[in-house]
């Protein structure tokens, strides 16, 4: 441990002020993210009022976009000043070294609505943890002695704390594009559904994908953001099947990649497409049916192993202990007699 002259000495203040500026960006970062979340909730709550207003032919709400604006002043320049710094950090070589392919694409698959905020927030929060961190762990952890000495505990520190600040924002990332990826599982079929009954009442399939977008992006939030991105692409020109590449390679789903390719068939040759539809929809409730009796059977047996823990001790005190107190009693009143 070291002592307190160590500590006072400009050496350990000097120490002691970076651990306090890694704390304080640290915690800059992680409330900018949040900031950025809850900015995005508000947006979408204020966009479903509006779409809903103007369904029933009525005006907004007055109060939802200013509700949904009461940001401190403060905090909106913190975020504003974070995205500056991003995008700056974001260019050049630097930029290709804190913000690989693979994390462009997985920003993109994240769904958030401004692509380039998001990126330039991405590059800022991975910059700043991944200097923070390290700093933070030398001062906790570097007077431990490792192999009878300080150094080895300096590198394990600076090595760590690297590797968590450069990764936590990955790890983030990756876990919101795989809760998308399971939450295009649940919506497919009713999108299928629905897909099937617009086609019935005669619309085409430009009027079916708009009023999708348009209109149900309440019941179908990841979905409606995936197929308005390519709508707004094949409004500018590109081929059907080219804007739902997205859709196709990033969201590794089989049964939405048909659906794509069934979408880009019948924009291509025309036809009749109810049909196809109804019979993929009765696959995907198979499927569905499928997957949650294997889901029951697997918590079946993970219940076998509570109820062995819970219910067997209980179970056998209540059957069998009136025949082991009997026999107590009987070995009690031969060891007597």
């Amino acid at each position: 441990m070291p002592d307190l002259t160590s500590i006072i000495s400009p050496e350990g203040l000097q120490a002691g002020a970076l651990v306090l500026l890694a704390i304080a960006a640290l915690v800059v970062a992680i409330y900018l993210i949040e900031t950025m979340v809850r900015q995005e909730k508000s947006k979408d709550q204020v966009e479903d009022i509006l779409h809903k207003r103007e369904r029933v032919g009525t005006l907004a709400f007055p109060g939802a976009q200013g509700q949904a604006e009461e940001e401190s002043p403060r905090l909106e320049s913190a975020v504003v000043k974070a995205t500056e710094l991003g995008a700056r950090w974001g260019q050049g070589r630097f930029g290709d070294v804190l913000l690989a392919e693979e994390d462009k694409a997985y920003l993109e698959l994240a769904g958030f609505e401004d692509y380039g905020k998001a990126k330039a927030l991405f590059s800022f929060v991975r910059a700043v943890l991944s200097i923070g961190l390290p700093v933070i762990l030398l001062f906790v952890a570097g007077p431990v002695e490792i192999m009878g000495g300080h150094l080895m505990s300096y590198v394990l520190s600076i090595f760590f704390g690297f590797a968590l600040g450069w990764m936590v924002p990955k790890w983030v990332l990756m876990r919101r594009v795989n809760q998308r990826k399971k939450a295009v599982d649940d919506e497919l079929p009713l999108l299928v559904d629905l897909l099937r009954l617009l086609q019935g009442v005669g619309m085409s399939m430009d009027q079916s994908l708009y009023i999708i977008v348009k209109d149900f992006k309440a019941v179908f939030p990841v979905l409606s953001l995936e197929l308005e991105v390519a709508v707004e692409q094949y409004n500018r020109g590109m081929p059907r099947e080219q804007s739902m590449d997205r859709m196709i390679n990033g969201m590794d789903n089989d049964d939405l990649t048909a659906i794509c390719h069934l979408i880009a068939q019948v924009d291509k040759h025309g036809g009749a497409v109810q049909e196809p539809l109804t019979r993929f929809s009765e696959r995907l409730r198979e499927q569905r049916r499928s997957g949650l009796k294997e889901k029951i059977g697997k918590l079946t047996v993970k219940m076998t192993g509570v109820m062995v823990l819970t219910l067997l001790p209980a179970l056998m005190i209540v059957t069998a202990g009136s025949g082991f107190i009997a026999v107590f009693r009987g070995l009690s009143r031969m060891g007597g007699g």
